[in-house]
């Protein structure tokens, strides 16, 4: 019987093209008494949807459902047909259901193995989601076509009859066909991709990242997980910026005053180390401090600086502005607010002096409980609370770096830090240090480098004693210096072993050494040694 199926079909010219020949299927097929050629199809069709399942994706293979779901329906036109006379109007009717899913069904699958396994997933060529859904309906379309010549509807003379009715449709769909339009040229210019942070107009709320391109509109999401659908025609008319191509590394800039009396050298180079060591901050391109202008405010200063994750942006950008605060006010400089603003504030010299008694007698306490000061006498101790200057460092940060040279000594006032030790690259926290514990004596003692790193764990406030304060103070007693030495020398043997593990026989001749390299860097007679 096949044979003779084939034959017939062979016998005849497929003259209508792909409708004809799948007419003449169905003919021979209906001559023969079976329906031989509608099981060859069904058999491509099942061939299709393995082949799809088998080529797809894991994550994609959910999308075989759609030409099965056809197959299906195939199935029970088919099966609808055996009790239906073939010559009669359900009968014919059932055929062109059988002909539609059948079509669709492999329309479907020769979709999905060429876009989506071939292209994306073999060629490593995705194809864009409105050009996808473009695709898909053009199979439609084509599948209804090829139904309608085989009812026997002359397409061309559909469509020229219909002139009337295209128009009125096309004018309905012009805001939809613009869209669809312009996603098609979003989608060849590739001004942006899934995953870019662009903005589309002046307002910044209107910034977000984009999730989805498809036939009508571009889906974005902003910080605050708002979803906004932009239709592809406005897009197309407006001026786009893309926050991550051509590179993903973008520049910030955040704006600071500050007086005109403090000269711009003093204030951008405080603004500078204060923003290179904010977290999140590139350290290359390198951050940039520049005088904007003159305002009612002051100078106006702008930091700028670089980022490469634009979803951080504002954290980001809240660190380096804290940053920036705390830079100012180690400078003992406030940020100045418009001139239009007056305060008045009277302040007798009896509360003024007050205030600052309660100040120094605060630091006097805190300087109590460094131990190589109490070899100080109390008078020379206040003399050092009275000079000592107050520095607040934010959470972080770095208040002296390893193998920085210093002169000044820092006392914890309040907060916590950390000592880091750099070797090799690698950081190694060894200690933490609360109120009242010193760092950086034997710089402002000695003059040697920094041997550790300290960085503020909390917001910490400490006192800095310099070396011209501690030279005033030991010119008028000399004697304290033995004592000093020898407590400093102490501790500086605790500090190694604590370091390296291991007891020298150092610790004995230490205390002379460096009371003689003290005398020395404060231009003090040095210690005979002793033969």
């Amino acid at each position: 019987m096949n044979a003779d199926l084939t034959a017939s079909v062979n016998a005849q010219t497929p003259s209508a093209g792909p409708a004809g020949f799948v007419d003449k299927i169905f003919e021979a097929a209906s001559e023969q008494g079976s329906l031989g050629g509608a099981a060859v199809g069904a058999i491509i069709a099942v061939a299709l949807v393995i082949a799809a399942r088998l080529l797809l994706p894991a994550e994609e293979r959910r999308l075989v459902r759609l030409p099965l779901f056809f197959l299906v329906l195939f199935g029970v036109a088919w099966t609808g047909s055996l009790f239906a006379p073939p010559e009669s109007t359900g009968g014919r009717l059932t055929r062109l259901c059988e002909l539609f899913m059948l079509l669709a069904s492999i329309g479907n699958s020769v979709f999905l193995i060429v876009i989506r396994a071939v292209l994306a997933k073999r060629l490593g060529f995705p194809v864009p989601r409105i050009v996808q859904d473009i695709i898909q309906i053009g199979v439609y379309i084509a599948v209804a076509l090829v139904t309608l010549r085989a009812a026997g509807v002359e397409p061309s003379s559909l469509l020229a009859t219909s002139a009337l009715l295209t128009a009125v449709i096309g004018l309905s769909l012009q805001d939809t066909l613009g869209n669809m339009f312009a996603g098609l040229a979003i989608q060849a210019e590739r001004p942006f991709e899934v995953g870019d942070w662009i903005q589309y107009d002046a307002t910044q709320e209107n910034v977000g990242e984009v999730t989805e391109i498809n036939w009508r509109a571009t889906k974005l999401i902003t910080q605050d997980r708002v979803v906004i659908t932009v239709p592809n025609g406005a897009l197309a008319k407006s001026s786009i910026r893309n926050f991550s191509r051509p590179e993903r590394i973008t520049r910030r800039t955040t704006i600071i005053h500050a007086p005109y009396d403090v000269s711009p050298d003093r204030v951008q180079q405080a603004l500078l180390r204060a923003a290179q060591d904010a977290p999140g901050v590139l350290p290359a391109p390198p951050v940039t401090v520049i005088t904007r202008g003159f305002s009612d405010r002051g100078m106006e200063y702008g930091v700028r600086f670089f980022i490469d994750d634009f979803r951080d942006r504002d954290p980001i950008t809240s660190a380096v502005n804290d940053r920036l605060w705390y830079a100012m006010a180690r400078l003992n400089v406030s940020i100045p607010v418009p001139r239009r603003r007056i305060e008045i504030e009277q302040l007798s010299d009896e509360t003024q002096m007050r205030a600052t008694e309660q100040a120094v007698d605060r630091r006097l306490r805190t300087l109590e409980q460094v131990d190589f000061l109490q070899a100080l006498p109390r008078e020379l101790l206040a003399e050092l609370a009275s000079s000592a200057e107050t520095r607040v460092y934010a959470p972080g940060e770095y208040i002296i770096h390893q193998g920085d040279t210093g002169a000044e000594m820092f006392i914890i006032d309040s907060g916590r830090v950390g000592v880091v030790l750099e070797r090799r690259a690698n950081e190694q926290h060894v200690a933490e240090l609360g109120h009242g514990k010193c760092f950086g004596e034997m710089s402002v003692m000695t003059g040697e480098p920094r041997k550790a790193s300290i960085r503020a764990i909390t917001e910490t406030r400490v006192l800095v004693v310099d070396k011209g304060t501690f030279k005033a103070l030991l010119d008028k007693n000399e004697g304290v210096l033995e004592d000093i030495s020898e407590i400093l020398a102490d501790r500086h043997q605790q500090l190694d072993e604590a370091a390296i593990h291991e007891v020298t026989d150092e610790r004995k001749t230490q205390p002379a050494l460096l009371l003689n390299r003290i005398k020395s860097f404060f231009s003090v007679n040095p210690t005979p040694k002793t033969p």
